[in-house]
């Protein structure tokens, strides 16, 4: 990818066409119990080869591992998949089922879906909620937890006015502002799975989204759902702590209190990756940009922390060493991902880069245990 480059970074023109839409997927596995009789040493392998396989995706997908072990009796493990072709979702389904740990695993839930503008408007009575760009881009949070489920409305509600769906939206996204700590996701399935939307609300609070849970039953908007269940409360993880919840002997590696861990992927060959360019690679469930800037590497998280807009195709200045986003007008520190102009108010997260063998790898330190 080759970004604009120039010494005066000018805000994009107005109407620029936004972000392409993204493929979603949450596929949910729950695991044969026959493979939990298998000798601890096999249980091992096998799952050091499922995490390996998996990761061997990072080039080209977001992908968030969680555990519904102890929420769930049906589903164990969930993979929440971001791609702009759906055709990888399938390559990473087949490439699992081609493992000797996927031949034990069984998918129990599938929804595919797909990123869209909203028909309504979400900022009411103030300047809370996502911009339409926001909403063409899933980012997942650090949030502890997701709420996942598959929604659908009644034909009446299609039958009501626009004016009159908007009224009625009005009080439903008033409630939403009452619970700040929870992070709506909406995408839409019309025509491509069996459901209408998929929703996956974040939260470190499983107690505000019950209570935002049962205060929506109580709205206009409520009598207007035929379906939204199966609810699966899921645990953000790690890839290899998911796997070891499933049973087994851990191949996570055991950390003492207080101590840090890396993790890194590779992004390419340098010589792949010239002054001027870019590439964006996924790291521990994060899109990171990576730029080349005069022969030095910079990687920061690919997302505008304004609109989430993609920072790699924005216009960069080499001897500022900044990049502006192509969205809005907000400028970044590609050193240090401060913001330095424009509309942005917060910077964005940094990452380590290093050489090794003429490959360029992107890492990051990850919370020690006990640290929050």
């Amino acid at each position: 990818m080759r970004p604009r480059t120039t010494d005066s970074p000018a805000p994009p023109p107005a109407g620029r066409q936004l972000s392409r839409r993204q493929y979603v997927r949450f596929a949910f596995y729950k695991l044969d119990p026959l493979w939990r009789r298998l000798s601890d040493d096999e249980q091992a392998a096998q799952k050091r080869e499922l995490s390996e396989t998996i990761r061997t995706f990072n080039r080209r997908m977001l992908l968030r591992p969680y555990s519904t072990v102890g929420t769930r009796a049906d589903a164990e493990l969930l993979l929440w998949q971001i791609a702009e072709s759906p055709l990888v979702f399938q390559e990473l389904a087949t490439a699992i089922l081609r493992t000797k740990m996927g031949s034990y695993l069984n998918i129990a839930y599938s929804y595919f879906s797909q990123t869209k503008r909203s028909v309504y408007e979400i900022r009411v009575g103030g300047d809370s909620g996502d911009t339409e760009e926001e909403r063409l881009v899933i980012d997942p949070s650090e949030a502890k937890y997701v709420f996942v489920y598959p929604f659908i409305k009644t034909r009446e509600w299609y039958h009501l006015s626009q004016h009159a769906r908007q009224g009625v939206m009005d009080e439903h996204i008033e409630v939403g502002k009452k619970y700040p700590s929870i992070r709506l996701n909406t995408t839409y399935s019309f025509g491509i799975d069996d459901y209408e939307f998929i929703l996956a609300f974040e939260t470190d609070e499983p107690a505000d989204f019950l209570d935002l849970v049962q205060e929506l039953r109580e709205t206009e908007s409520s009598r207007y759902t035929i379906q939204d269940t199966p609810i699966f409360t899921c645990v953000n993880v790690r890839l290899d702590e998911a796997l070891d919840t499933l049973g087994g002997l851990p191949i996570d590696e055991p950390l003492a209190l207080g101590e840090a861990r890396e993790s890194w992927v590779e992004v390419c060959a340098l010589s792949e990756l010239e002054p001027g360019q870019t590439r964006t690679v996924f790291l521990e469930g994060k899109m990171v940009g990576v730029f080349n800037i005069k022969g030095e590497i910079y990687a920061i998280n690919n997302r505008c922390s304004h609109a989430r807009g993609p920072l790699c195709e924005g216009t960069i200045n080499s001897d500022e060493c900044s990049v502006v986003c192509p969205w809005h007008y907000g400028k970044f520190d590609l050193k240090t991902g401060a913001a330095i102009d424009g509309v942005v108010k917060k910077p964005v997260e940094t990452f380590q880069t290093k050489l090794e063998n003429g490959m360029v790898w992107v890492g990051t330190k990850l919370p020690p245990p006990g640290g929050g």
